[in-house]
C-alpha cells in the first residue's frame, strides 16, 4: 500500500483555536498528520524563537493518522522541534494555520502564522500559510475549508519552487475565486493610548490602524481580499532590495 504524505500543522493562535481544528479536519483528507503548535496564542510572534528557557511539549492526542502536541514555544520553535525531535523523518508538506484574521501585506513580517510557513520553506518543505479575514473566536470556516483542499491539492501537484511558502488570505463572506497577488505595499501606524494602572502605575496599550500606501493596486492582497477574492502570495525569505542595485552603482567608495 502507498505511504500517505506526512504532512506538519502548526499555528499561531494555539493548540486550541478553531481555526486550528478545522484545518485538522480538511488535511486528514490528504495524508497523516503531526500537529505541533504553541500551548497558549502566540499571535504577532512573526519568526521568533526561544533562547532562554526550555521548551516542553505534551502529547495531547495519538491515533491512527493523526498526533497531537502542544508546545510551550513559537510558531517558529514548533516547526524547528518537530522537524529535528519529533518526527521520524522529514514532513512531506507544512501547513499552518487557519489563522483567526487577515495576513496581508506588511503583516506577513509580524505573523506567527507565516513564522511557520516560512521556516518550513527554509527546511526545504513545500509550506503554506493559511488565515481567514476574520477574527472572532467562533469564525464560520466552512468555505475556507473548501479553498485549503483546493490550493493544497495543486501544491500537492505541482510543488512549489525551492525557498517559496505561500501566503493564502481568505475572504470572510463569498469567495469570488483565486488570484495570485503581490504583497501590498502599507504600514500599521500605531497609537499608544496611555494608561493608568490601579497601583498608579503608567503604561501603554497599542492601538491603531493599517495605511494602505497603494490602494488604488487592482494587482494587491489587499484589493482580493476585500473585493472577495481568495489571495495568494508566493513568500521568500530573500529580503534582497535587488532593484536597489541600479541606484547604488552610482554610489563611491
Amino acid at each position: 500500500m502507498e505511504e500517505r504524505p506526512l504532512i506538519l500543522i502548526s499555528n499561531d493562535d494555539g493548540v486550541f483555536a478553531k481555526g486550528l481544528i478545522e484545518l485538522i479536519e480538511v488535511m486528514r483528507l490528504f495524508g497523516d498528520l503531526v500537529v505541533v503548535a504553541p500551548d497558549a496564542p502566540h499571535s504577532g510572534m512573526s519568526h521568533a524563537i526561544t533562547v532562554e528557557r526550555p521548551l516542553r511539549v505534551n502529547k495531547l492526542q495519538e491515533e491512527e493518522g493523526l498526533v497531537i502536541y502542544s508546545c510551550s514555544g513559537t510558531p517558529v520553535d514548533c516547526v524547528k522541534l518537530a522537524c529535528s525531535k519529533l518526527l521520524a523523518r522529514m514532513p512531506d508538506f507544512i501547513v499552518s494555520g487557519i489563522n483567526h484574521g487577515a495576513n496581508t501585506s506588511i503583516s506577513v513580517l509580524y505573523s506567527g502564522t507565516m513564522g511557520a510557513a516560512i521556516e518550513g520553506s527554509i527546511h526545504g518543505v513545500p509550506s503554506i500559510g493559511f488565515s481567514l479575514d476574520d477574527y472572532v473566536q467562533e469564525a464560520d470556516f466552512t468555505k475556507a475549508k473548501k479553498v485549503v483542499a483546493r490550493i493544497f491539492q495543486k501544491v500537492a501537484e505541482f510543488g512549489l519552487p525551492d525557498g517559496v511558502c505561500l501566503n493564502v488570505n481568505i475572504p470572510k463572506g463569498e469567495v469570488k475565486g483565486i488570484n495570485f497577488t503581490r504583497q501590498t505595499r502599507g504600514k500599521w501606524v500605531e497609537e499608544f493610548e496611555k494608561r493608568t494602572d490601579p497601583h498608579g502605575r503608567d503604561y501603554y496599550w497599542m492601538t491603531g490602524y493599517f495605511n494602505d500606501a497603494e490602494n488604488e493596486a487592482r494587482d494587491t492582497d489587499t484589493f482580493a481580499l476585500l473585493n472577495g477574492f481568495v489571495s495568494v502570495v508566493p513568500i521568500t525569505t530573500d529580503l534582497t532590495a535587488h532593484a536597489a542595485f541600479h541606484f547604488m552603482q552610482k554610489w563611491k567608495f
